[in-house]
């Protein structure tokens, strides 16, 4: 076993003297972490602001004549920029049933059921797919637009 015997205790005198030095110059070195960071030093430093309320937030009061629910937001048709359509959960923005994409065709913009015959391999129900069968392989172009596929979506379906 070894021991090690200093003859000094506390802090080094180098390390007494960078602390000094750090705590004089303070402002003028986060100005530079700010200058160098574009400001995230500062930003990073500040407390975090305290969450925004939701628009539409449930609450349950649990009593006996007293079961009230907020309003909630209905489900909707939503087309993405990839051409996916689905159909959205208002409240959490969760897909709940995927119905087909847009797809080019023969120079053509149309939309395709997920369905087993339209080869998609997690096809929708046959319920939903019976109800939207009108609508496949339907052209987008101006007269029939993307809003008016998912408009006409939200009527077949009832959404709202």
């Amino acid at each position: 076993m070894i021991h090690i015997i200093s003859k000094k205790d506390g802090p080094r005198r180098e390390d007494v003297a960078a602390k000094r030095i750090i705590k004089e110059n303070r402002s003028t070195i986060e100005a530079l972490a700010n200058q160098f960071s574009g400001g995230a030093y500062s930003a990073m430093r500040q407390p975090p602001n305290p969450p925004e309320p939701e628009q539409f937030v449930r609450r349950h009061v649990v009593g006996a004549r007293n079961n009230v629910v907020a309003p909630t937001r209905a489900a909707y048709v939503r087309v993405s920029l990839n051409g996916r359509v689905v159909v959205v959960d208002g409240d959490s923005n969760k897909q709940l049933h995927f119905l087909g994409e847009i797809r080019t065709h023969e120079n053509d913009q149309k939309f395709i059921l997920a369905t087993k015959r339209n080869k998609f391999y997690s096809p929708m129900d046959d319920k939903l797919s019976r109800k939207l069968a009108k609508l496949d392989h339907k052209t987008i172009n101006e007269d029939f637009s993307e809003e008016s596929l998912a408009a006409e979506i939200h009527e077949v379906l009832r959404l709202g």
